[in-house]
C-alpha cells in the first residue's frame, strides 16, 4: 500500500485531468457522489457506500469532481502497487453490502464476487455493532492494516476512532470489538 488519502471536496470542485500508470487505485465514497471522467470516454459515478478499483496499467488520464451544488464529497483513495505492470486499464465498481460482519471486497482471485485486484492483498469491509466481537486470524508472513471509516472500535484492546489506522504485525489474531456501530476497512497484506 502506497497511499491512503481521506479527501473532502466542496460542492462543484474536484481534481483536474491528471495521469496514473501501473497503480491499483481504490476509491471508496464515504459521503456524497464523485464523478470520474477519463481519456477513454469513460464516465463513472460513485455514490455513498460504493467502491471502485481503477487498474491504471499502461496509463489513464482522468478527472474527479463533486457534481453536487450543496453537499460536500468525502472519500478515501488508496493506492496499491500492482504485482503486474503494463496491463490494459480497467475499472470495477461495487456497492458494498450492509451486513454486520467481515465482507470480502477485493482479492487477487476475485473470489466470492469480490473485485479483482492485481496484488496479493485481501480487502475487507467490517461493519460491527456496539459490543459485537469478531476475530480474524493472520496468516504467517502477512500483516493486517485497519482503517476506521466511521465510529470507534477496539482492536486488540487499543481504541481507534474515525480516521485512525493501525498495523498489526506481531499478532496471530486480530480481535475487533465495536465500541459503537462502526465501519472499518481491513487490509491483509504481504
Amino acid at each position: 500500500m502506497r497511499v491512503i488519502n481521506d479527501e473532502k471536496v466542496l460542492p462543484g470542485y474536484g481534481f483536474a485531468m491528471h495521469s496514473h500508470q501501473d497503480m491499483e487505485i481504490i476509491t471508496y465514497v464515504k459521503k456524497g457522489t464523485i464523478k470520474c471522467k477519463d481519456n477513454m470516454d469513460n464516465l463513472n459515478i460513485l455514490s455513498t457506500g460504493e467502491i471502485q478499483l481503477m487498474s491504471s496499467g499502461t496509463g489513464v488520464t482522468h478527472s474527479e469532481y463533486n457534481p453536487s451544488s450543496t453537499e460536500t464529497l468525502e472519500f478515501l483513495q488508496i493506492w496499491i502497487k500492482p504485482n503486474v505492470n503494463g496491463i490494459a486499464p480497467n475499472y470495477q465498481q461495487k456497492l458494498l453490502a450492509g451486513k454486520k460482519c467481515l465482507n470480502l471486497v477485493a482479492s487477487p482471485s476475485g473470489k466470492n464476487g469480490s473485485i479483482l485486484i492485481h496484488q496479493n492483498i485481501y480487502l475487507y469491509q467490517l461493519r460491527i455493532s456496539e459490543g459485537q466481537l469478531l476475530s480474524y486470524s493472520i496468516k504467517p508472513g502477512r500483516v493486517v492494516y485497519v482503517h476506521v471509516i466511521s465510529g470507534s472500535i477496539s482492536v486488540n484492546a487499543e481504541y481507534l476512532y474515525e480516521g485512525d489506522g493501525a498495523t498489526m504485525k506481531l499478532f496471530d489474531v486480530v480481535e475487533f470489538i465495536g465500541a459503537d456501530t462502526s465501519e472499518v476497512l481491513v487490509f491483509e497484506l504481504p
